[in-house]
């Protein structure tokens, strides 16, 4: 499914078909988000995760309705490589260094929902509807102390709107991690790509859906556009 600001979703394709696809066309990891399973109180939809995983031949991240060791031994057991932990994490942070200490950090990724609130940016939970009051950046550098190897930040203020990246906000948190930061929420096309990394080099990679999901943007195309643009990107043959 997609959305916009983290609502209004709507149905694209399966989720097993689409794996498959984007793992022909050369994207270098999937990220795949049971996005209502906080809400729901359910934990992840295994059945749909093995089926996912068993098409790919790229690194596959999970993530939702991750609250305890039990789920990521599931998660990493079904197909995995690494979990993603957002209110699961917030809820309980020693989920993150317990994680960490049994699986790697390699394993943890701390998946942040970041919205502008009265100045600041705040985490939010619950599909951005709900805001913890916790400071974003200061939670960011409390996870990597924890164990946290990787930490996506999802815009709630720019998710679906296909108008770029949140620049000044990823700037907010590059500037004060040291471990890889995956961008997530606002692109609308292969230029918001290229400014993407030609002016945060600190940012790791580029996360995006619609674009991918609707057909507006091939990877192969948007890979190409990168290194004509002198970005460093990974390719087929090099795996």
């Amino acid at each position: 499914v997609k959305g916009v600001h983290f609502g209004e979703l709507e149905d694209v394709a399966d989720p097993v078909e689409l794996a498959e696809k984007y793992g022909n066309e050369g994207a270098d990891e999937l990220v795949f988000y049971d996005i209502t399973a906080s809400n729901e109180g359910r934990g992840l939809f295994v059945d749909v995760l093995r089926s996912v995983a068993s098409k790919l031949f790229i690194p596959l991240t999970v993530g939702g309705g991750v609250k305890s060791i039990a789920d990521f031994e599931i998660a990493l057991t079904n197909g995995a490589d690494k979990v993603s932990v957002n209110s699961g994490a917030i809820n309980n942070p020693s989920l993150i260094s317990d994680a960490a200490k049994r699986y790697g950090s390699q394993c943890v990724v701390l998946s942040v929902d970041v919205k502008r609130m009265r100045g600041d940016y705040h985490v939010m939970t619950y599909g951005g509807k709900v805001d913890t009051g916790l400071n974003a950046v200061d939670w960011v550098r409390h996870g990597i102390l924890l164990g946290a190897g990787e930490i996506v930040i999802n815009s709630v203020d720019t998710d679906g709107v296909m108008g770029g990246f949140d620049i000044p906000m990823l700037d907010a948190f590059a500037r004060k991690t040291n471990v890889p930061i995956i961008a997530s929420g606002g692109a609308g096309s292969i230029s918001d790509f290229v400014t993407l990394f030609k002016t945060m080099p600190r940012i790791d990679a580029g996360l995006a859906a619609s674009i991918f999901h609707y057909g507006d943007v091939s990877i192969r195309d948007l890979k190409l556009e990168l290194y004509m643009n002198g970005i460093n990107v990974r390719t087929q043959k090099e795996g």
